[in-house]
C-alpha cells in the first residue's frame, strides 16, 4: 500500500509540474519579440522567416529618410536665420543673437517689429502702430486690461501697469528688432525658406511615427509566432498580405 501511494504521489507531482510548465511559457518565447522590439526583423530572422528582411529593410529606409529630412529642415532653417540677420536685423544689432522659432514666425507675419520704447526720454511708452509686431502686442494688452483700448486710464492705475507689464513680457526688445522695409523680395524668400523648413520637419516627424509602427508590428508578429510555436510544439508563423480591393489579410499557420 505504501508503495502504491508513493507511486501515485510521484505521478501527481509530475502531472502538476507538467501543467505548470504548459501554463508558464518558457523564457525563449520572449527572446524573438524583444529582438524585434530593438531591431525590427531580427526576431523573424532568428526563426528563419524570410519576412524579417522586409522589416529590416523598412527600418533602414525609414531611418535614412528621417536623417535626410532632418538635415534638409536644418539647412533651410539656417538659411532663413542667415537671411533675417543679414537683411532685417543687421541695422538693429551688429552682434548676432539667435532665439526661439516663434520669433522667426512673427518676422514672417510682420514686416517690422516696431520700437520697443517709443519715448526718447526717461518715460516708457510702448509702440502704438498696430501694423508692427510690438504695436500689435500693445493693442492686445490694452484690449485685455483696459475698459476701452482707445482711452488710456490713469498712468498710475493698476489696469495701466498690468497692460505695460503684459507688453514688456512679450514685446521684442532692442537686440531683436527687425524691419523688412524696402526688402519685400527678401521677405518673400524668407517666408519660402520657413515653409520649406516646416514641411521638412513635419515629414521627418512622420518618419518617426512610421519607425515606431514598424517596431510594434515586428514585435507583435514575433510574439504571436513564438507563442503559437510554444503552444503547439511546432513551428508557427503569422503572415500578412493585401488581397483584392486593397483589403489587408492576416493568416496564421502551424507546421504539422
Amino acid at each position: 500500500m505504501k508503495g502504491r501511494a508513493l507511486a501515485g504521489l510521484v505521478l501527481l507531482t509530475a502531472a502538476t509540474s507538467g501543467v505548470a510548465q504548459q501554463q508558464e511559457p518558457p523564457a525563449s518565447v520572449f527572446v524573438r519579440p524583444l529582438a524585434s522590439l530593438l531591431l525590427p526583423g531580427t526576431g523573424q530572422l532568428l526563426a528563419h522567416q524570410d519576412r524579417g528582411a522586409v522589416y529590416l529593410a523598412a527600418e533602414v529606409y525609414l531611418v535614412s529618410r528621417f536623417l535626410q529630412l532632418d538635415r534638409e529642415a536644418t539647412m533651410e532653417a539656417r538659411r532663413f536665420q542667415n537671411l533675417a540677420f543679414d537683411v532685417a536685423r543687421r541695422s538693429f544689432g551688429p552682434i548676432r543673437r539667435d532665439t526661439i522659432f516663434e520669433y522667426y514666425e512673427q518676422m514672417e507675419r510682420f514686416a517690422e517689429s516696431g520700437r520697443y520704447d517709443a519715448d526718447p526720454g526717461a518715460a516708457f511708452a510702448p509702440e502704438s502702430d498696430p501694423r508692427t509686431y510690438n504695436g500689435a502686442v500693445w493693442l492686445l494688452a490694452r484690449r485685455t486690461y483696459w475698459e476701452d483700448p482707445a482711452v488710456p486710464p490713469d498712468p498710475t492705475s493698476l489696469q495701466y501697469w498690468r497692460a505695460v507689464q503684459f507688453y514688456q513680457a512679450r514685446a521684442v526688445g532692442p537686440n531683436f528688432q527687425w524691419s523688412w522695409r524696402d526688402h519685400s523680395l527678401e521677405h518673400e524668400v524668407f517666408r519660402d525658406f520657413i515653409r520649406r523648413s516646416d514641411d521638412a520637419f513635419r515629414r521627418a516627424q512622420n518618419q518617426v511615427g512610421l519607425l515606431l509602427a514598424n517596431h510594434v508590428l515586428s514585435t507583435v508578429d514575433a510574439l504571436i509566432s513564438a507563442r503559437l510555436s510554444a503552444a503547439a510544439g511546432r513551428a508557427a508563423q503569422m503572415q500578412t498580405s493585401v488581397g483584392l480591393g486593397g483589403r489587408s489579410e492576416v493568416r496564421f499557420s502551424i507546421a504539422f
